[in-house]
């Protein structure tokens, strides 16, 4: 596994038997792999959060792999989480969780989250102020209107 890349790896949601343990992840965490998302469990969670890999998964399952889930291969598509996967898509995560982008769309994506992110602050700034939630979140027309009036001032 290349440096940086986030692995995305299809369980098929079977949580009975952990996709990867803390061995792998060790060593996936060694190779500075960015991180691990699957729609499956992992083993050894006290271990696998030692390894420092960032992980986001079902949970954990004591029974490996090799009991219920068989390694097909790499760079292919997949399905993981009910969306489909494929090499190059980009992948966004916090502690909230992930969501995927497909590369043919990440411009125009970036650009609609980079509004939706400057909105959404506004917003908080009128709730801070202690403005009602009413027509402000989601917003209706005037408050859209003076989120755009905000947006030309600055």
């Amino acid at each position: 596994m290349p440096e940086g890349v986030i692995v995305v790896a299809d369980a098929m949601g079977c949580t009975d038997a952990g996709i990867f343990g803390d061995i792998l992840c060790a060593r996936m965490a060694k190779r500075k792999v960015a991180a691990l998302i699957t729609d499956g469990v992992v083993r050894d969670g006290a271990g696998v959060i030692g390894t420092g890999l960032p992980v986001w998964c079902q949970g954990n399952a004591a029974p490996p792999s090799v009991a219920g889930l068989t390694f097909i291969n790499w760079q292919e598509p997949v399905g993981c989480g009910g969306v489909a996967v494929f090499p190059n898509d980009v992948v966004v995560v916090d502690d909230d969780g992930a969501v995927l982008i497909p590369a043919a769309l990440v411009e125009e994506i970036a650009d609609l989250a980079a509004e939706q992110e400057a909105q959404e602050s506004w917003i908080m700034g009128e709730v801070e102020q202690g403005a009602s939630l009413h027509g402000l979140y989601p917003p209706n027309a005037e408050n859209k209107a003076r989120y755009e009036a905000s947006r030309k001032k600055s």
